[in-house]
Order: C-alpha cells, then structure tokens, then sequence
C-alpha cells in the first residue's frame, strides 16, 4: 500500500492549478504575439524614418498598409534595398498576425476563455466557503448524500477525481471540483480548515483511510463520516480519526431485515429520516423531524436547569428523545429531573414548526433553523 504522505500529486489532481495555467498560457500567448507584432510596427516605422529618410507619419502609414497587405501603392519610390526590407516586413507580419489569429481560434475552439470566466466564478465561491460541507466522491453513494444535502439547503461541495462524475455534479446544479481527495493542497482548495463535517464516500476503503487521515491533521475539530466496505476498514477508519463509519452493505442488510421483521418502526423511522410521512396520505397530518441543538454555554440561558424548570415541552411541543453528554453518555428518554448541561446535544422530535421554536429559545443569535425539504422559504 503507498504511503500518503509521500505520495506525489497526479495531473487530474491538480485541477484547477492545471485550469489556471491553460488559462494564462494563452494570455500569455496572445499577448507575446500581440507584443512581437507592436514590436515589427516600430521596427518598419524607424526603418522608413532613419534609414529611407522618410517623415515619421509617412513612415508609419507606410509601416501600417505593408504589414495589413491592403495593396495601396509605396508612399515614396524604393530601391532595392528598401524592397529587401519591405518583403521581409510583410513576411513578419504574415507570421505574427497567423500565430496571433492561430492562437485566438485556438482559444475560443478549446473554451480557455470560457474555462477562465468558470475559474474565476469557482475561485470565488471558494473563497466565500465556511462552515461548509465537504463531500469526497461522487458515486451512487455520494449522489444520494449530496441530493440530501441539497434538500437541506446545506451548504456543501463536492470533490472527485474522475472529470465525469464532477461534470455530473455540476449539471445537477453541486458545486463540484475534481481532485484527488487523498492529498492536503485539494483539502485546503476545499477550505478543511473552515469546514464543518468532511464526509469521505470513495469506493476504495484505502483512499477512505488516506482521505479521513489527511482531513484530521489538517483540521482536527472537524467531524468526519466515512464509508467502509469491510468490517475490518472500520475499524482502522476509526483509529485514524473517524467519528462515524457507516457500511452500505451492513447497514442495508440491517435495514432490510429490519423492514421485514417490523415494517411499522422502518416506516416511521424512515419518515422521521427523510422528512416524509409514508404512513398517512391526508395533507393534515403533521410531518415530524429528528433533530439535534447543541447547548453552547455562552448563548443558552437553559443550562442548569432540569427538564421541568425549563419547560422546553410545554413551550414548543417539541419531543426530547435523548440527551447526549460532553463526555459522551447518552440518556435515553430523560425524565423531567434530568439537569441540562453546557455543550449537551438535545435529540428532539417535532414539526417544522416545534423545532423552529425550540431552536429561537436554545439558539437565539441563530433564530432559523435548518430548511427542510418541501418547507418554504
């Protein structure tokens, strides 16, 4: 297996650094010729001047009319030397205007300028990341995880090494940047630094392992979630940093065993999940969410008082299913005795609506809450 940190970039891992370079060989290009056919006008206008004894604007028109071979007759008779001169400055502006022309076409044919507008659009919405998601591969895994995001109004991008899959991002309307997901320079394109959560969904369990090792030295508060194909994987994707490693194949064998042995709790489940109601086909029926609010110490009054002392219930509506400790113990339906505590995750149930309001209480420098599929804005 190689070693990641070793290991040297690809060219379809530089992406953007090979797009800014085709961009700027061509300026560079066009503005060479550009430079060399300037540089042919004032050596055929000095030419006329200093050598024929011409006067400066004869010169120059004389320079002007012999390179754009409009046919006008010589301002003044030549002798053979300034023939010699004039066939050899027609021959120059041929090639300076041909390779500035070739260049041009060249460009528009290949869409670098187009190529540059898109970098420049990219860079900038780049830039403006933070307290974004990162999603690594966009495979039949990662398309679902994206089309979530989307439903959510996330804020993510998306990065793959393959151009097809990154032009499939795109047409679905992600913001999308190919890459080598493995490698520190894409994860810093990407903003890790700033980042909320990285979610690694390649197919290999190895560029997983590479991927979630890289994300966790360069920004270690940064939650990640990573994909494994093998029990064994997950085990190392832990070690190296994972907060959480979810299998396709173990969680879908769980999931389909479990829809065959109690389909009511998988249809409610799933609808709780997936912000649907698939038990019901009456509009009236509220639709229900999980969701989870973080008790920062700064800005949440609540802490320190039980359940009962701050009627979070009474005063949304919203279901408290469990708290998650700092220290990590989960207590599963808390009773009304149960203290709050700074940087507890409160795990509720509620409507759009209930959840809306709990959020305004616990969080009321952030008053909107996450956006949910099918909500207005």
């Amino acid at each position: 297996m190689p070693d990641p940190i070793n290991r040297q970039p690809e060219a379809h891992d530089r992406y953007y650094t090979a797009l800014q370079q085709r961009y700027r060989k061509t300026q560079r290009e066009l503005f060479l010729g550009l430079l060399a056919l300037m540089g042919i006008i004032v050596i055929g206008t000095l030419w006329y001047w200093l050598i024929e004894g011409w006067r400066l604007a004869e010169a120059l028109y004389m320079t002007v009319i012999t390179l754009t071979t409009v046919g006008f007759s010589e301002v003044r008779s030549l002798g053979d030397r300034g023939r010699i001169f004039t066939t050899l400055l027609i021959f120059l502006g041929i090639v300076a205007v041909g390779y500035i022309a070739n260049r041009f076409t060249e460009a528009i044919v290949k869409g670098y300028f187009q190529e540059g507008v898109r970098l420049n659009q990219r860079r900038k919405l780049m830039q403006e990341l933070s307290r974004h998601y990162i999603l690594c591969g966009f495979g039949r895994t990662g398309r679902q995880i994206a089309e979530e995001f989307s439903l959510q109004n996330i804020p993510f991008v998306v990065v793959d090494a393959e151009a097809a899959s990154v032009q499939q991002a795109q047409e679905l309307g992600f913001m999308a940047v190919q890459g080598d997901a493995t490698l520190d320079n894409t994860l810093h394109l990407l903003k890790i630094e700033s980042a909320v959560c990285l979610v690694s969904a390649l197919t290999s369990d190895a560029e997983n392992l590479y991927t979630v090792l890289s994300a966790r030295t360069l920004n270690p508060k940064v939650r990640i979630i990573a994909r494994a194909s093998s029990s064994e994987a997950i085990e190392k994707l832990r070690r190296v940093g994972a907060d959480a490693v979810v299998s396709p194949y173990i969680t879908g064998g769980k999931r389909m065993a479990a829809a065959a042995l109690r389909p009511q709790v998988m249809d409610f489940m799933d609808g709780i999940i997936s912000g649907s109601d698939r038990t019901s086909a009456d509009p009236s029926v509220h639709t229900y969410y999980m969701e989870e609010f973080c008790l920062d110490p700064l800005v949440c009054v609540q802490i320190g008082q039980t359940l009962r002392e701050s009627q979070l219930r009474a005063r949304t509506g919203v279901l408290i299913v469990a708290i998650r400790r700092n220290q990590g113990d989960l207590i599963i339906g808390p009773t009304a005795d149960v203290q709050l505590q700074p940087n507890d995750f409160l795990i509720c149930l509620g409507t759009s609506e209930q959840l809306r309001a709990m959020n305004h209480i616990l969080c009321p420098i952030n008053p909107e809450p996450l956006k949910r599929p099918n909500q207005e804005a």
